[in-house]
């Protein structure tokens, strides 16, 4: 197996498309009440890890999306479905006094990819912007993923939203009740 088996990789480069991020994206509806979330911070590295359920068996694989600006963010996927998000490099995050999730939102299922396991994802290279805006507390953090367009936004977790632009596509992600980190006051 190698290092970077069952990992697909979105680097900024060559294959622009537009700035919009190609991460094809199925929504379910979710039957029973939307996960909770564990967020946990590294107060060594600044990552931040917000997990979602319980772990599960099976197929797993990350998303890593890098930002032009070298931000990283780790979608992790186990059985096609988002269990996790990651920032493991950030990018600068702009503070907005009216900053708010859309409300109200529909809980669902996303599952990654197009067709129900038929193969695995292949990388994709996109010139990629990564937005990062907070609340002046920086409990609510939204991150927009390439270029502005119309999004609906979906509940996946408690606390874990994502915007899915109209032709199916990951195009950012809201983690809400995001606890301070450690350090701070």
């Amino acid at each position: 197996m190698t290092p970077d088996a069952g990992r697909v990789h979105i680097f900024s480069g060559a294959s622009s498309r537009g700035g919009v991020v190609n991460i094809p994206v199925r929504v379910e509806p979710l039957t029973g009440a939307p996960a909770p979330v564990d967020y946990r911070w590294d107060e060594d590295t600044d990552i931040l890890s917000a997990q979602m359920g319980e772990a599960r068996a099976g197929r797993s694989q990350s998303v890593d999306v890098e930002g032009r600006d070298g931000s990283w963010l780790i979608i992790d996927v186990a059985d096609e479905r988002i269990r996790g998000v990651e920032v493991a490099v950030w990018p600068t995050v702009r503070k907005r006094a009216d900053l708010k999730p859309p409300d109200p939102v529909p809980s669902a299922r996303v599952k990654v990819g197009r067709e129900e396991a038929v193969s695995p994802l292949s990388a994709v290279e996109v010139d990629l912007p990564v937005l990062a805006e907070s609340d002046p507390a920086e409990r609510t953090i939204h991150f927009r993923l390439g270029r502005g367009r119309e999004v609906r936004t979906v509940r996946i977790a408690r606390e874990i939203l994502l915007d899915i632009d109209t032709r199916d596509r990951l195009a950012g992600v809201w983690l809400l009740n995001v606890p301070p980190f450690p350090d701070a006051p």
